[in-house]
């Protein structure tokens, strides 16, 4: 998979890489080299072009989809020091490689309380659709009090980003409906991994593309922060 195939790549570069490099210049350039290897391994293809174009061409989206997938990338290239990069920061600080401190908040970024977190909300929405298409009118998944992917400590009013691309997304009736269930089962708004589960169901994208896109716009921040 994607996930594993990125995993495998910086784990190998870290393992290259024993120290940083103190130039601005060349750790800049050794950045740029980590997003271009790991929108290959992402895909499972070399090629040329811009980050997201790369990304975008291995999942065959059109233009639009394209530059729905540009603007996510970059609204989730950092939130200020989220675990995953506090992890690349603490690793940074013991001098580590730059390899190294993004293969710690790729680490992090796997957790359930994490990245992972828009797998459970992908669960949860395909689940409701599918309720929906077999039972018209069936509410049955909004019955759990358990629903992931709503509400964010840090946003009480709702997470501004979930709220730019769901704008941005235009779901589908169904696809709507489904997210609103979710918020109706307290007063939570759908957060950036309820978003980010319906993006990629928007664009018909594989079951682990949305803890991909996750980690792909952030590992411009994990980098910046390691720098």
């Amino acid at each position: 998979t994607g996930k594993e195939r990125a995993f495998n790549y910086l784990a190998h570069i870290a393992a290259k890489q024993d120290t940083p490099i103190a130039r601005e210049g060349e750790i800049a350039k050794r950045g740029a080299s980590l997003l271009i290897g790991f929108s290959d391994a992402v895909s499972g293809k070399t090629g040329r072009g811009l980050f997201h174009q790369r990304l975008a061409r291995s999942w065959r989206l059109d233009p639009n989809g394209t530059d729905l997938l540009r603007r996510t990338l970059v609204l989730v290239s950092d939130h200020e020091l989220n675990p995953s990069s506090f992890a690349a920061r603490v690793t940074a600080s013991t001098g580590a490689s730059l390899a190294a401190c993004v293969l710690s908040g790729f680490a992090t970024l796997t957790g359930p309380r994490h990245g992972e977190a828009s797998a459970q909300a992908l669960a949860y929405l395909k689940q409701q659709l599918e309720d929906t298409s077999a039972r018209p009118g069936s509410n049955s998944a909004a019955i759990s009090s358990d629903i992931p992917a709503v509400g964010h400590a840090l946003y009480p009013k709702g997470d501004p980003r979930a709220k730019a691309i769901l704008q941005w997304t235009k779901p589908d009736p169904g696809l709507k409906h489904a997210i609103l269930q979710a918020e109706r089962t307290g007063e939570d708004r759908a957060n950036i991994d309820m978003a980010l589960a319906a993006l990629c169901l928007k664009l018909n994208l594989p079951d682990d593309a949305p803890f991909l896109i996750f980690a792909a716009g952030r590992m411009v921040g994990w980098i910046a922060h390691a720098i």
